[in-house]
């Protein structure tokens, strides 16, 4: 059923966000329209979710040809990442709206190891997954994630578009940095257009400190670095 873009929209627009983001991330997380955060070079404003709306969801499944009570596969993570503190309640609020619309998700766990391994096997329907980007270049998410190149590595969604992956292929080896946002930006639109994924939330990273620590910085790239940290005794 995934094959079909009507079903990768019905089940992208049935999944209520805010809900989840208030129920799992504590109201500290930010909604994700884009595959990109918003902090990163070449994010795309422009680009916006379809808005929330189960009735029109159970429309396009029927014009897909999707009966109800079809039953789909829906992987939820055992471990606690930044991305996400809780994949399995997230997995279980994206059961109950896909219930809604007639679409009976089945959540499926394995130990950490063995989900990496059987995602890249591509034996998941629907997966729950998130990135911390680790090098501050838009490549490591639009092409790491999303390439034809990446299928057999990271890209979980297993799509592999053609005009998308022209545009990041041209943004990766350009040395202009306006021509590469123009590019990425336009990968962005056909990566929204096609539903591969549904971004939920930009997690919002939290680190307690006792007031003895001075000069602790936070990394953006899911380090914890002590570069520069001293104690104020």
């Amino acid at each position: 059923p995934l094959d079909q873009l009507k079903v990768r929209q019905a089940l992208d627009m049935a999944i209520d966000k805010p809900a989840i983001i208030k129920a799992v991330y504590q109201s500290a997380g930010q909604l994700a329209q884009n595959a990109l955060p918003p902090n990163q070079w070449s994010y795309d404003p422009t680009i916006k979710d379809a808005p929330y709306n189960p009735t029109k969801a159970r429309q396009l499944l029927k014009e897909a040809g999707i009966a109800p009570g079809t039953e789909i596969s829906l992987w939820a993570m055992t471990v606690q990442r930044a991305s996400n503190p809780n994949a399995r309640m997230s997995a279980q609020m994206i059961q109950a709206d896909w219930a809604k619309i007639g679409i009976k998700a089945n959540i499926v766990s394995y130990e950490w190891g063995e989900y990496i391994k059987r995602a890249k096997n591509g034996e998941h329907d629907v997966m729950i997954y998130g990135w911390t980007g680790d090098n501050g270049d838009p490549d490591n998410w639009l092409g790491v994630l999303y390439s034809c190149a990446a299928v057999n590595g990271s890209n979980f969604a297993k799509w592999c578009d053609p005009a998308y992956d022209t545009l990041v292929q041209q943004a990766k080896l350009s040395r202009d940095r306006a021509e590469r946002i123009r590019l990425y930006q336009q990968a962005q639109h056909i990566l929204k257009e096609q539903v591969p994924i549904t971004p939920i939330a930009n997690s919002k990273v939290f680190q307690p400190l006792r007031k003895e620590v001075q000069n602790f910085k936070l990394s953006p790239f899911g380090l914890t670095p002590f570069y520069g940290v001293s104690l104020n005794k």
